[in-house]
């Protein structure tokens, strides 16, 4: 008598409380990594006046750090499938904090590239790719909160360590900043990392067998390009304003200005992060 790999018990028959511990872990993956793009507006001018570079050439660096998140996308899905998730998501992790710990030394504007635009891009997107990957597996019954609360995550970091690293900046400087977060980032997210495991695979219903879309026919399916095109606009939108918000608060002076008793610009930054979140958990 033979037995049927689709009796493989699903995800959410699981011991009770297993994937909402991945959730978790999962959540404190992503607070790990969203620093690099949500608090950048915060370095532009320190690290410009250090470098005596223009902001044109500083913001190389977060172009770099946002095409290398989109781009190798798909490469960081195959690989953190191949490798499984503990041992690729740690890997970014490390690689997300060691950005920062390395831009920390950085001397030149090219340093300054290969560090927090390179290795900064690279680690992000292993976590979170990787990540969102995880939660589809583990709650294939409720695939759009899963992803939305991870998405969520990434702007929880933010909404946590706006305030302390603008504070950090003004009492330390910037290098003693990126060095001291970024450690810490590292150190959180490779642990984090540590317990997050496959999925089970799913019983095979119709609800899932035609759940399943291959690449091709994805890639045919003209709801498919609308959606790229949808998140291509907002997102390019959206970061083109992150990146430039120092300097269009430096430009209209109200960068130093106090609003309900914190400074303008990092309640600016803080904001964002705060309706991403709010926008993903109500979904």
């Amino acid at each position: 008598m033979t037995v049927s790999t689709e009796t493989i018990t699903s995800p959410a028959a699981t011991s009770p409380g297993t994937r909402w511990m991945q959730l978790g872990l999962g959540l404190i993956c992503m607070v790990a990594i969203s620093s690099p793009q949500y608090v950048w507006a915060l370095f532009t001018k320190p690290i410009g006046a250090a470098l005596g570079v223009s902001p044109a050439a500083l913001q190389v660096t977060f172009s770099l750090l946002i095409v290398l998140q989109t781009f190798f996308s798909p490469l960081q899905g195959w690989l953190v499938d191949r490798f499984g998730p503990r041992r690729l998501i740690a890997i970014g992790g490390l690689l997300s904090g060691l950005s920062w710990v390395f831009a920390s030394q950085a001397n030149s504007l090219v340093a300054l590239y290969l560090s927090y635009g390179l290795i900064g891009g690279v680690g992000t997107v292993i976590v979170y790719i990787g990540v969102v990957g995880q939660m589809v597996r583990w709650f294939p019954d409720r695939r759009g909160f899963a992803a939305g609360m991870v998405a969520a995550g990434y702007g929880m970091g933010a909404i946590a360590t706006t305030f302390p690293i603008s504070a950090s900046i003004d009492a330390s400087g910037y290098q003693t900043t990126l060095l001291l977060y970024g450690m810490i980032f590292g150190v959180v997210g490779v642990l984090a990392a540590q317990g997050l495991r496959p999925a089970p695979t799913p019983a095979a219903t119709p609800e899932t067998s035609q759940s399943g879309v291959a690449t091709g026919a994805m890639l045919k399916h003209p709801i498919f390009w609308l959606m790229f095109l949808m998140m291509s606009l907002m997102s390019t939108s959206g970061l083109m304003v992150i990146s430039q918000m120092g300097n269009f608060a430096a430009d209209f002076g109200v960068a130093k200005m106090m609003v309900w008793g914190f400074a303008a610009l990092p309640l600016a930054r803080w904001s964002i992060p705060a309706s991403r979140y709010a926008l993903a958990t109500s979904a």
